[in-house]
């Protein structure tokens, strides 16, 4: 459920600080503006830290910290993440794909997280459009969630990977299925079948806000994952059927590499999540210009998107 109201954290930050003007000798939150979580981050601050904020606040009648949503527009949670790494962590959806291909799962997958890596430049926040890139006819979407990294990490072990997490979103990993179809013949890519855009949102929600739907032995919440298309539900999925959570897929990530506060990681499509799985029986078409695609998470809330003709 969207939240109705919202915290406007600069308006409390200047108020708390008005009331004890010795939390900025106390604290980094306190001596420069909210302004964006990519500032806050290159701060040196950790999502957490905003906890100081909000637990603080004790609202006042007609509150000005507090916002109505529907006078609100959001953008991407992270504006500029210096990374997306894009897991394929659901059996279902890796499965079915390799079906099409008349193969079995290879054996490496099930022993190895495998990524590959997006393009940061073109991220799409809610509401923002997306369109088919040059010469593609076949316009899918890709139902995921997403973690945030906020804070420097390297080699990080499965088993405390999870806290180097700020917190989770949708991902939408927009694909154009008859360029990918052509970049994956050669055995490289995906490359422009994939760069054109990646949608997130439509907010960050923090750990332990999911945290209490994991169920024991599973590798992530069960929380149930969905896509629309023009108000049709056409994918349904759960984040428990994941097989790599999300501390095997950051160990991996972080092998002998640096992780930097802002990356993102997503977790691959989950079974069903997609309209090349699930097309024929389906919508019996690929996307176009007019439709638009909801991608809804438990907990996390939902990532509209309208599809419309490319510009120019």
């Amino acid at each position: 459920m969207e939240p109705r109201r919202w915290l406007d954290l600069e308006v409390v930050r200047r108020r708390l600080l008005s009331v004890d003007p010795t939390r900025a000798h106390n604290s980094a939150l306190f001596r420069a503006p909210i302004s964006t979580l990519d500032a806050h981050l290159g701060a040196g601050l950790r999502v957490a830290a905003l906890a100081d904020l909000v637990e603080g606040f004790e609202a006042r009648e007609d509150d000005p910290a507090l916002l109505a949503a529907d006078e609100l527009v959001f953008g991407p949670p992270i504006l500029r993440p210096p990374s997306l790494r894009d897991f394929y962590a659901f059996e279902g959806h890796v499965g079915a794909m390799w079906a099409r291909r008349g193969a079995p799962v290879p054996e490496a997958w099930y022993r190895l997280p495998i990524f590959y890596f997006s393009n940061v430049s073109e991220i799409r926040g809610p509401g923002d459009p997306v369109w088919a890139p040059l010469g593609s006819l076949e316009l899918d979407y890709e139902l995921e969630v997403c973690a945030l990294v906020d804070t420097p990490a390297r080699n990080l072990l499965e088993s405390s990977a999870e806290e180097a997490i700020g917190g989770y979103l949708i991902l939408n990993d927009w694909s154009a299925r008859d360029l990918q179809r052509d970049e994956t013949a050669v055995r490289l890519g995906p490359a422009k079948g994939k760069d054109f855009a990646s949608s997130i949102g439509p907010w960050l929600v923090t750990p332990d806000e999911v945290a209490g739907d994991r169920v024991a032995g599973a590798t992530a919440p069960s929380l149930a994952l969905t896509a629309e298309v023009n108000r049709v539900q056409l994918s349904r999925g759960n984040w428990a059927d994941a097989r790599f959570s999300f501390g095997q897929m950051l160990a991996r990530a972080s092998a002998d590499v640096g992780l930097r506060p802002g990356d993102l990681i997503g977790s691959g499509t989950v079974g069903s999540g997609c309209l090349l799985e699930i097309r024929e029986a389906t919508l019996g078409r690929y996307l176009e210009p007019g439709d638009e695609v909801v991608l809804r998470v438990e907990r996390l809330g939902a990532l509209a998107t309208p599809i419309v003709a490319r510009p120019g």
